[in-house]
């Protein structure tokens, strides 16, 4: 190989690692800029939780709903991280389908039965918050890992989710569905759409599109309107265009299965 097309060779593998390299440090300052949001996210279920356990202590049933709802809300707003960083703490906040802890043990005994003795399970939903607030801004945010969560979340809003959801007591899972799809748009945007609409901005474009749609499908007045084809396959093709992204962003193609990252 002659001298000339070795310096030329050089030049484009030096190219290439640099194009890569910037792109990782674009990723990981926009995860970054998502931990403000997270934190919040996770505050605002804390402070709920905390709620809850006084006015369920007081036997104010309304108050202790009241408080549920608003610590749900922060909690699914967050679930792009949760299940891949932290799944054992997810596990004890979120359990479902078997209801056995966390919200769901709570969500059974005030709006199934309209019973306020859940001291035993606030009092362990509060700590699980608690020690999940206090590690949020030492633990390490991937871009990787958060391409996954916004992948898997995206595809539970359409699956899981899609047929009645799973806070089905409280009569609050399109709540849930909006606040989850609230959640998609924020890390993406945040960590990825800049990032992509450099290196192919159809697609970024496909994505956001998906995502809006995602967004006015739920903005009904109830569950039954939701239209649950419109769902299920925005939600899929959403996931189809994430997986599809991850090439470009020099990311492997995101998984659906929960993994510690």
């Amino acid at each position: 190989m002659s001298m000339m097309r070795v310096v030329a060779c050089l030049a484009v593998v030096s190219a290439l690692v640099g194009g890569r390299s910037a792109n990782a440090g674009v990723l990981e300052e926009g995860a970054e800029r998502y931990r403000p949001y997270m934190i919040e996210g996770i505050g605002s279920a804390l402070a709920g939780a905390r709620a809850l356990r006084e006015s369920a202590a007081a036997g104010d049933l309304g108050g202790a709903k009241r408080a549920w709802l608003s610590a749900r809300a922060g909690w699914e707003r967050s679930e792009v991280f949760t299940t891949g960083f932290v799944p054992e703490l997810d596990a004890q906040i979120d359990a479902w389908p078997n209801a056995d802890s966390g919200f769901h043990a709570i969500e059974a005994k005030l709006f199934g039965t309209g019973s306020t003795d859940v001291d035993a399970d606030a009092a362990a939903l509060v700590e699980h918050l608690n020690d999940l607030h206090s590690k949020l801004r030492e633990m390490k945010l991937t871009p990787q890992g958060l391409l996954d969560g916004t992948a898997r979340l995206a595809y539970e809003v359409g699956e899981s989710k899609a047929d009645g959801g799973e806070s089905r007591i409280s009569g609050t899972s399109l709540d849930d569905m909006r606040n989850n799809i609230a959640g998609i748009d924020f890390a993406y945007r945040t960590i990825f759409s800049a990032a992509l609409n450099t290196a192919e901005g159809k697609l970024d474009e496909l994505v956001t599109n998906r995502i809006d749609q995602l967004h006015a499908i739920v903005a009904t007045p109830d569950l039954p309107h939701v239209d649950i084809p419109d769902l299920r396959r925005a939600s899929e093709e959403l996931v189809v265009a994430l997986q599809l992204a991850s090439a470009k962003l020099g990311l492997r193609r995101p998984t659906l299965e929960a993994q510690v990252r």
